[in-house]
């Protein structure tokens, strides 16, 4: 499954928040400096999702805001 993300680096909490369109925004604590943000998105959404890290990728928007993530419940 695909998911249309956008990250808010550098924020007081960390949370996901679901919009009607079924895109997510995430608000990560990490600043966006050497893919720490990135670590830390992946680690959020592995656990909303309930799958390993390993099971979700970036697959477009590595370095923006707006990213495009992959996530895979099976395998």
């Amino acid at each position: 499954m695909q998911k249309k993300v956008k990250v808010k680096p550098n924020s007081k909490q960390q949370k996901i928040e679901e919009q009607p369109d079924g895109s997510l925004i995430v608000y990560l604590k990490s600043p966006p400096v050497d893919g720490k943000a990135n670590e830390e998105l992946i680690k959020l959404l592995a656990d909303k999702f309930d799958v390993p890290k390993s099971h979700i990728r970036i697959k477009s928007g590595f370095s923006s805001r707006q990213k495009l993530m992959e996530i895979d419940p099976n395998t």
